[in-house]
């Protein structure tokens, strides 16, 4: 152990120093006096470290410095300044005169000690002034953390610095590398602020556990395109279905075109979405509603499957009963109104109204199409823990489900229809995380959930029921799903429009380019408890399509929550992700 200590403090001894402790300095924020040798160089946003001893134990802190400011006291007076004006400098006190003074928000704090080496601790005093502040390399990193090296994941670089920041996505089950419960992610910024290119690192950084199960709702196509053999999309190529085929992780995509809807209630809330009854002269509203759950009941009762709908058979079963005058009467009560439905029913042609209003509905109920999966049997597949001769299973998959507009020619689809079977993807996931619960098992699976904002909006048109229930389903699961161990990890344009149910739960943010203004920076204001130099720092960041060129776009993050071991103080970190492929997959071992 002694050895490990003096190895350190010779890596910190070979390491540049930036200033010394400065006064007044507090345990939440120390004052920097900058040395003359480093006020030339960038400062704001190194990781700067400092040795100090705490109940006879050394100790080193770390920590991001978050602001530089220039001071000149000669400067300041009314005289000087009045001299200054005629002159534009005075060369006694001008630049001689100046004193940089930083402030640096500590992040972590580590105990020599300890069967690991370096344990957590506190910073619990104010180190002396004259403390001298060296600046961190990946050399005092990988020396500090070794004990956990083989826990630590690379999604960039500090921010405008060079080390690596350590991060850490640890498996929701118990065990050496989990973290004994789910944790809830959110990624948020503007459109090209680079989350969706982070999220599928995030996703990459879970695939390395074989247990571990995950789930990408994916309303766009866009991470579906990922997972093809080869497949890439946008500027950052990034082929996650081939780096998670080589990690052992088999990727399987499920599309609107072979995903079976498999409930009844499903049926009469698109066929309700249609035009089926519109073209019978049943407007949208309760009779429309009534209309279609007498419908339905009478299939059921008339022993027709779900799967059989898209027979013409079961189609001209369901024209008979809707001639049935008892059943009209159920959703029309006069016989004004009946007499005009069953003129139109009979004045209508059965072939057209079969295939084009009855067919692309109940398309989507049908089994028989090609890698044809229900939405029971697909989540089954991806949550379960043995295989079908009971043994255990070595991995379990990533699957994603498309469910983009591209995917659903020839079928009625709409927002609507999407709400609909996102909302029965959540609440079949709900149910069996339940089910592992009360089995005294950890589900151990993650969802990802992009264009959160559209599917758990702060505000509802009234009328929209769908959207209602889907936003719903995701408040409860944010609030009961993580001693499940179902985790989500939500990706969001907006902060503001996000209902404020869900942010409350998360426990990791990263907070990318686009909320530094209006409504958007007082959302993030409330989430980072501080108005301080962090928030200024963050309002840095500078739009990454402001670049020159794709090359030198940089894509920052500020994130907060235990992602790191450099932040279980709980005080923000910033980074910039990296902005090639390459990068990314040598630091993590993931070379193709």
């Amino acid at each position: 152990m002694a050895a490990g200590r003096k190895d350190l403090e010779k890596i910190v001894d070979e390491t540049e120093r930036l200033g010394v402790v400065g006064s007044p300095s507090s345990t939440a924020q120390l004052a920097l006096d900058i040395l003359g040798s480093a006020v030339m160089r960038k400062l704001v946003g190194e990781l700067a470290l400092f040795r100090f001893s705490q109940d006879a134990n050394p100790h080193y802190a770390l920590g991001q410095i978050t602001e530089i400011q220039l001071r000149n006291i000669w400067h300041e007076d009314p005289t000087m300044r009045s001299l200054i004006r005629q002159r534009g400098r005075v060369d006694a006190v001008s630049e001689r005169q100046d004193t940089h003074l930083g402030q640096m928000l500590i992040s972590a704090v580590f105990r020599q000690g300890g069967a690991a080496g370096y344990e957590p601790s506190i910073l619990g005093t104010v180190p002396a002034t004259g403390t001298p502040i060296h600046i961190v390399t990946d050399d005092v990193l990988d020396e500090l953390l070794r004990p956990y090296r083989e826990q630590i994941f690379y999604l960039g670089h500090v921010y405008g610095s060079k080390p690596r920041l350590p991060l850490w996505f640890k498996h929701f089950d118990r065990g050496p590398d989990g973290a004994g419960e789910a944790y809830h992610v959110g990624i948020f910024g503007k459109t090209g602020s680079g989350k969706s290119v982070l999220a599928k690192m995030i996703l990459l950084a879970y695939a390395r556990y074989p247990k571990m199960a995950l789930l990408v709702i994916d309303p766009q196509g866009e991470f579906a395109r990922d997972m093809k053999p080869g497949g890439t999309s946008g500027e950052f190529a990034l082929p996650v279905g081939d780096i998670a085929r080589k990690l052992g992780k088999r990727p399987v995509e499920l599309t609107v075109r072979n995903l079976v809807l498999d409930r009844w209630e499903l049926f009469e809330q698109i066929l309700f979405e249609s035009q089926f009854f519109e073209r019978l002269t049943v407007p949208k509203g309760e009779n429309r509603e009534l209309a279609c759950g007498v419908l339905a009941d009478k299939l059921q009762k008339a022993k027709i499957k779900l799967s059989d709908l898209h027979q013409r058979k079961s189609f001209d079963t369901a024209w008979q009963l809707l001639q049935d005058d008892k059943v009209q009467k159920v959703f029309y009560r006069t016989e004004a109104s009946r007499a005009r439905f069953d003129t139109a029913l009979h004045e209508a042609d059965p072939d057209e109204f079969f295939a084009d209003f009855w067919s692309p509905v109940v398309e989507l109920f049908r089994d028989d199409r090609k890698g044809a999966k229900s939405i029971n049997a697909a989540l089954t597949w991806l949550l379960a823990t043995t295989n079908d001769d009971g043994s255990a299973r070595d991995s379990r998959p990533i699957l994603v489900i498309d469910l983009s507009k591209e995917q659903a020619k020839g079928l009625f689809w709409n927002d609507k229809i999407q709400s609909l079977v996102i909302k029965r993807l959540l609440d079949g996931l709900q149910q069996t995380a339940e089910h592992f619960y009360r089995e005294n098992q950890s589900l151990n699976a993650l969802v990802v959930i992009d264009e959160a904002h559209r599917l758990a909006p702060r505000e509802l048109p009234s009328e929209d029921d769908g959207a209602r229930g889907v936003r719903g389903v995701l408040i409860d699961a944010a609030r009961t799903t993580r001693k499940y161990g179902l985790g989500w990890l939500f990706i969001s344009q907006t902060l503001s429009s996000l209902h404020p149910e869900i942010l409350q739960q998360l426990r990791i943010f990263f907070f990318g380019f686009g909320l530094g203004l209006g409504q958007e920076f007082q959302s993030l204001r409330q989430l980072v408890g501080s108005s301080g130099t962090a928030l200024d720092l963050y309002q840095l960041f500078r739009d990454p399509h402001s670049a020159f060129d794709t090359k030198s776009r940089q894509y920052s993050f500020m994130t907060i929550g235990p992602v790191s071991p450099l932040s279980f103080s709980g005080s923000p970190l910033f980074l910039n992700v990296f902005n090639t492929v390459e990068a990314f997959l040598s630091m993590n071992g993931l070379k193709r």
